[in-house]
């Protein structure tokens, strides 16, 4: 200011030029103590992103529900708000041909490998608001702080958010459309699976105006030399963190997946006149197949014995084994006739592949045993699989190192009152669930944060987590870009 002052009257050129210049030193400052001067940016990372959160959350194709699959008309709309969420943080946006959002930001003259942060924006059907979402938001959220305290400009490596389109695979029955598209995984054949009114991926994307062919489906695909990272922030969707009281933890590695469809056909008839000792009932097998199931998943080694499988399986190796029977249809479905066919789907999970593979190869076999004992067809068809996937040693120590400064900041700011183990060990934990980091695992190194979640319940309206948390977690992600992106020499020389 006293320079301003000192300036000779006759030179008003001079006035502009350093009063300029004295703003745009001032600019990174004044908006941290908007912010709030403490750095943690509550403004932004908490009260914007919840309230982001909620918006996202009422753009639904259900009435009275959450639901958003793939593509559909409430994705659209969608889209439209991520990616003008996008370009407040000041990103370069776009929509690739697989429906997935970019939001971009490239440095000048940088050759590095691009940092990327995603989620998915596609829900199940009557779903919370943050599985998927919070990811993103958070993300999103992060850069803008960036860019209002000026680091942004700072980034000395590509740093890009993406919506995937779908990861829960509901309307196809396939997970990982938009994420394995990026990784350059997804096979052409994709183009031709239908969803249960027959409208193929292929159609649905030639209805959004995407070319829907394999060539377009190839340059969705990101070279992993143009990549050095993928990070995903997710809800926990378990209460493992809730149990310990803290808000935030790093994931080690995330479960391997199978997912079957078993169809069953017997002898359609009249419930009345039909003797029970005459009836070839495909849903008397099919409700012995998921007790059957049920009980190889809970007990395995009364099905596997020891010569013929299960020699190396340990207690340790099936500990997170799950199995889930989470639909079941019958024709015609009608109250007097025994139906004709009835075909469910299994999910099956596992920490160890071989486990996993060696229980989807049991249950095929009890399958087949089964039906023929009570006189039905079977078939099983194997819809997908993915391998356990380890996270990245060195992201995760980045993970941890960020979330450890996080939880120090905030609770000497006492924004996270009552939380037990602040400034100690963050906690370490496997994913039973699925998420877009296992088919981005196939292009570059990954790593996960998870956040709390009320009683670990996910995948329904009652999904909840706390507003501090998800300040916590968007805080994480700031620091963690710091560490990892940001030209630390120059952010400290605009700070001084």
């Amino acid at each position: 200011m006293a320079l301003l002052l000192s300036c000779p009257r006759r030179h008003p050129s001079i006035h502009l030029l350093i009063l300029s210049a004295y703003a745009l030193f001032l600019l990174p400052i004044l908006d941290g103590l908007e912010l709030g001067g403490d750095g943690l940016y509550r403004e932004i990372l908490r009260d914007e992103t919840v309230l982001r959160l909620k918006e996202l959350g009422k753009i639904s194709d259900g009435e009275g529900y959450l639901e958003r699959t793939f593509l559909s008309p409430a994705s659209i709309r969608a889209s439209a708000v991520i990616i003008s969420w996008m370009k407040d943080a000041g990103l370069t946006t776009w929509i690739d041909q697989m429906g997935n959002i970019h939001g971009r930001f490239e440095p000048t003259n940088s050759t590095k490998e691009a940092l990327l942060i995603g989620s998915h924006m596609d829900t199940v059907i009557d779903a919370g608001m943050y599985d998927g979402a919070l990811g993103i938001i958070s993300a999103i959220s992060a850069l803008k702080v960036l860019k209002v305290t000026g680091r942004l400009q700072r980034l000395t490596r590509p740093v890009e958010v993406i919506a995937f389109s779908d990861e829960e695979g509901v309307r196809f029955q396939t997970t990982f459309l938009g994420s394995a598209a990026v990784a350059g995984t997804l096979p052409e054949s994709i183009l031709q699976v239908s969803d249960k009114s027959g409208t193929t991926v292929q159609d649905v994307l030639k209805l959004n105006s995407l070319e829907g062919t394999a060539n377009a489906l190839g340059d969705v695909r990101y070279s992993p030399e143009s990549v050095g990272s993928y990070v995903e922030v997710h809800i926990e969707q378990g209460p493992v963190l809730e149990a310990l009281r803290y808000p935030l933890g790093v994931v080690k590695g995330i479960a391997g997946q199978t997912r079957l469809k078993v169809i069953i056909n017997g002898s359609q008839g009249h419930a009345g006149t039909v003797p029970m000792k005459l009836r070839r009932d495909p849903m008397v097998a099919a409700a012995e197949l998921v007790l059957t199931l049920e009980t190889l998943c809970k007990e395995p080694n009364k099905f596997l014995t020891y010569d013929e499988e299960c020699g190396c399986f340990t207690e340790e190796s099936v500990a997170g084994l799950v199995c889930t029977v989470g639909e079941l249809l019958t024709w015609p479905s009608a109250s007097n006739v025994i139906p004709g066919q009835v075909n469910f789907t299994v999910d099956i999970r596992a920490m160890d592949d071989k486990v996993r593979e060696t229980i989807v190869a049991s249950f095929s076999r009890l399958v087949l045993q089964r039906c023929d004992d009570r006189l039905v067809d079977c078939a099983v068809e194997h819809k997908h699989a993915a391998a356990a996937t380890p996270c990245d040693a060195e992201l995760t120590s980045q993970l941890e190192r960020a979330t450890r400064s996080t939880i120090s900041s905030m609770a000497t700011a006492a924004a996270l009152p009552g939380v037990r183990r602040a400034g100690g060990e963050t906690p370490v934990l496997m994913s039973g669930a699925g998420h877009d980091a296992m088919a981005m695992a196939r292009l570059t190194k990954v790593g996960m944060l998870f956040v709390r979640c009320r009683g670990g319940v996910s995948h329904s309206p009652e999904e909840s987590v706390l507003d501090d948390d998800v300040w916590a977690a968007g805080l994480a992600l700031v620091n963690f870009i710091d560490q990892n992106a940001v030209d630390a020499a120059a952010a400290t020389a605009a700070e001084s």
